[in-house]
């Protein structure tokens, strides 16, 4: 979001201009002329905005023209939205076109009028970018691209003084222990070390690398800072250089790789690569030939803080560097901050330092940088200082925390910046649910691919996916449909130092241009919320004690937040949604989640064309759905709890861009619609704690998209459907299946697994007690990577074949008394069928298994 925000929203908005459907759109509103002004005087802005940014701060109006501009790119986005909405809005009126009840639903919406209004709309948008175009000329800026932006170069060194390293002597056996194994195989071993910027990989490596045990076994030792752009040529002379003393700089490539075959030859060599950030196989690869000219035994340790880096550049498993204990933490704090046995002078200082070493949350690199701020001064109120603020509003040298991780940051595609930096809007420690993040980011429009017909959850699921490799997420749980992850407190403070005033994460209100904003009623209520709304894109109000709001008031913050894509209600206690909630025609996602007192949702809410999510996960009161909700033709993700015995007809099974379908704790609900099959699009349906559901549509049958299905809780459903079984063919796409508690199954349902035969990778079975067996096709499942088996008692033997699913790598069983006899290791009637997988656990103890 800062920083590069105003060059990547320009980025954005010029490509969906560019883009075939605006195309179509500006053609069928008659503004294709002025569709292009827009273009090109946005391109004309973007183009000096690099550089408008690396100097705003040393000029303050250059950095109110940049907030202008960023403000105006924003227009744009809302402008370009509105056109889309009303595309939306034709497309329902001609699915109703036959019918007067939808003519009514939309009869605000005079064509000729709104034709007219749009175009002025425009007109003003071009009017107001000339403006701020012609200003720019008295800023003498210059063109700058993203190619011509250097970051800045980190240079370390060998050297490291091995007494002010703490706590990492197991972490150091770890790798003398790799550097000495006498087992050599084809390639050069290398062993990459991963973690978050400053948690103190160059420092182990440093460690290492002067270890006398380590000077003394190899010939040879090489330690080099590899650059930015992994340039062969300057990593060659950096070898080089490192090994024998000797400048090579005017040499071309072929003499300097004579050069360094002559430096290696025969040799046992040890190669540090520190801070290596490229990703590209092919580069690694050519360096990596050039390294084969030294002697058996050779080794090379590989410092990255990129996961995807280490997997490429690795030979063995990446060593993840662990966060210091605290009390390591605080021995490094007092040994910076103080001389040595000053301490014992400041017990007060001391109590403030451990609050300060808490916040360092184990980053060696932050004790350091706070350690060193607090050495020159003995003031309390100095210490309490450093204490209560965050780290972003301190005073940061060259080499400090928050420049180390800006420079992770720095590294990141444009297109994971602002979605990394979106993040700041939770509070620290916040626990993300992958799928929850995602729709965000979707609501947003941060999701942009090169790909023409890749999926937004797809796309998501890569963000996420990435940032996790980067060090940015930090993986918390693995749960068998998601995964949930938090944020380092540092990393949070990165986040915010990026955003800047475009994101607030608590109830400290600073200015009108903040965009997303979470607000905690359980502090203040809604009432102390500003009048300054009108900019927010997203709005989360947090409500975990349950004191909620009126509708009035809500009604209130929604008249102010016109331009709203985000609105989370997460566990709020009004009895209604206020009408005016049609007015949000730029909302994407609503939660109304935990709110036990809605009874009915308005039938306004029908005129949200862009939603994409509706959640209405533990709304107990729910007496039935909008009859109108056929309407909501952008819906992809929808949760519903409702009192309802039956879902109407016509209803949910007309929503076809619905993608994830939950139902939750409805537990009147006895059946579901029976045109399920028309949710062609549909990849994840989820069925928790409907008590009352006897049986599944026969439809679901002929969902071929369909990837997740879980079951859950469902004391009445009967899930056999024998006389259609030889009815399914293969051609299914079900990748995870989990069912539990569901009583009455005492066999798989063949008619979901026989025609996903090829697909399925995982398998989630627990608490069904009166599961007896699994089938004997069992051993076709050829794709399979993960089975879990938990509290099935009736369970006594797995299939025969089960040896000859290779691809399983994972296989957990517990809670099955006869089951787990036959499961011993070496001495069970089935152990032979299961020795081969890797990850085996019986009982929560994991198993080594001979393929290990």
């Amino acid at each position: 979001m800062a920083e590069s925000i105003a060059f990547e929203i320009a980025r954005k908005v010029l490509e969906k201009l560019g883009s075939a459907a605006y195309e179509r759109i500006s053609l069928a509103w008659g503004v294709r002329e002025e569709f292009e002004k827009l273009k090109l005087t946005l391109a004309a802005i973007r183009a000096v905005v690099l550089d408008a940014e690396q100097q705003q701060a040393r000029r303050l109006e250059l950095s109110l023209w940049l907030q202008r501009f960023k403000d105006a790119c924003y227009d744009v986005e809302d402008l370009i939205d509105e056109f889309e909405i009303q595309e939306l809005r034709r497309q329902v009126l001609k699915r109703g076109s036959t019918g007067r009840k939808v003519r009514h639903f939309f009869s605000g919406s005079n064509p000729l009028a709104c034709r007219f209004r749009m175009g002025n709309k425009i007109k003003k948008a071009n009017e107001m970018l000339n403006e701020i175009a012609a200003n720019k000329a008295k800023f003498h800026l210059t063109e700058k691209h993203e190619t011509n932006v250097i970051h800045r170069e980190r240079e370390t060194y060998s050297f490291v003084k091995t007494s002010s390293v703490i706590g990492r002597d197991e972490a150091k056996q770890h790798l003398v222990n790799f550097l000495t194994d006498p087992t050599d195989g084809e390639d050069i071993p290398v062993l990459p070390i991963v973690g978050i910027g400053g948690i103190g990989k160059t420092t182990l490596a440093q460690l290492v690398f002067n270890e006398e045990s380590v000077k003394s076994h190899f010939e040879l030792r090489i330690w080099v800072c590899v650059t930015e752009d992994f340039d062969i040529k300057q990593l060659m002379i950096k070898i080089i250089k490192s090994a024998t003393g000797m400048k090579c700089k005017d040499m071309n490539k072929e003499e300097l790789r004579k050069d360094l075959l002559d430096c290696l030859n025969g040799k046992r060599f040890f190669m540090v690569l520190d801070d290596v950030w490229n990703d590209d196989n092919k580069k690694w690869s050519e360096l990596k030939d050039l390294l084969c000219g030294g002697a058996q035994g050779s080794r090379i340790i590989v410092t990255t803080r990129i996961r995807n880096v280490a997997t490429i550049t690795g030979t063995i498993l990446p060593y993840d560097l662990e966060h210091l204990s605290y009390e390591n933490c605080l021995s490094l704090f007092l040994k910076l901050a103080f001389k040595e046995g000053e301490e014992k002078q400041h017990d007060n200082l001391v109590r403030i330092g451990e609050g300060i070493v808490q916040k360092c949350k184990g980053v060696a690199l932050a004790v350091k940088t706070l350690g060193s701020l607090l050495c020159s001064t003995r003031v309390q109120h100095d210490w309490e200082l450093v204490r209560d603020s965050e780290l972003v509003k301190l005073k940061q040298e060259e080499n400090d925390i928050l420049p180390a991780l800006k420079l992770s940051y720095g590294h990141l595609p444009w297109y994971l910046k602002q979605c990394f930096a979106f993040c700041s809007v939770f509070p620290k420690d916040f626990e993300f649910n992958a799928i929850f993040l995602i729709r965000l980011w979707m609501a947003n429009g941060f999701l942009q691919s090169p790909y023409e017909n890749e999926k937004p959850e797809d796309i998501g699921n890569r963000y996420v996916q990435e940032l996790l490799s980067r060090s940015f997420f930090q993986q918390f749980e693995d749960k068998f449909f998601t995964f949930t992850f938090k944020m380092h407190d540092l990393v949070h403070d990165l986040a915010l130092s990026v955003a800047q005033n475009e994101v607030n994460s608590c109830n400290h209100y600073l200015t009108g241009n903040v965009r997303h904003l979470w607000f905690d009623l359980s502090k203040q209520g809604a009432s102390q919320l500003p009048n300054n709304l009108s900019r927010l894109q997203s709005l989360i109000l947090s409500d975990e004690k349950g004191k909620g709001d009126s509708e009035s008031r809500i009604a209130e913050v929604i008249s102010r937040s016109k331009h709203l894509r985000v609105l989370d209600l997460n566990a709020s206690s009004f009895e209604h949604l206020p009408n005016n909630i049609r007015y949000l025609k730029q909302l994407r996602y609503l939660t109304l989640a935990c709110n036990g007192n809605i009874k009915r949702l308005p039938d306004s809410i029908c005129n949200l064309q862009s939603l994409q999510t509706l959640d209405l996960y533990g709304c107990r009161g729910i007496v039935e759905l909008p009859k109108d909700i056929r309407y909501l033709i952008s819906l992809r993700d929808l949760t519903v709890t409702t009192k309802q015995t039956r879902l109407q007809e016509n209803g949910i099974s007309c929503l076809t861009s619905l993608r994830r379908l939950m139902f939750f704790e409805c537990e009147n609900l006895e059946k579901l619609f029976e045109d399920i099959q028309n949710l062609t699009a549909l990849r994840e349906l989820y069925i928790y704690r409907c008590h009352n559901l006897v049986s599944l549509p026969q439809g679901l049958k002929y969902l071929p998209t369909l990837e997740n299905l879980g079951i859950v809780k469902c004391e009445m459903l009967d899930l056999t459907m024998e006389e259609l079984e030889l009815e399914r063919e293969e051609g299914g796409s079900l990748r995870n299946l989990g069912i539990r508690e569901v009583p009455k199954l005492e066999s798989l349902p063949q008619w979901i697994l026989l025609g996903s035969i090829k697909t399925l990778q995982h398998l989630y079975i627990r608490d069904l007690k009166n599961l007896s067996m699994l089938p004997i096709w069992f051993q076709h499942l050829t794709s399979l990577q993960s089975v879990e088996i938990i509290n099935c008692p009736q369970l006594s033997s797995l299939p025969e074949g089960v040896q000859h699913l290779t691809a399983l790598k994972r296989l957990e069983i517990g809670g099955c008394p006869k089951l787990n006899k036959r499961c011993i290791e070496e001495t069970g009637e089935d152990w032979p069928k299961i020795a081969h997988v890797p990850d085996f656990y019986y009982d929560d103890s994991k198993i080594t298994t001979n393929d290990e």
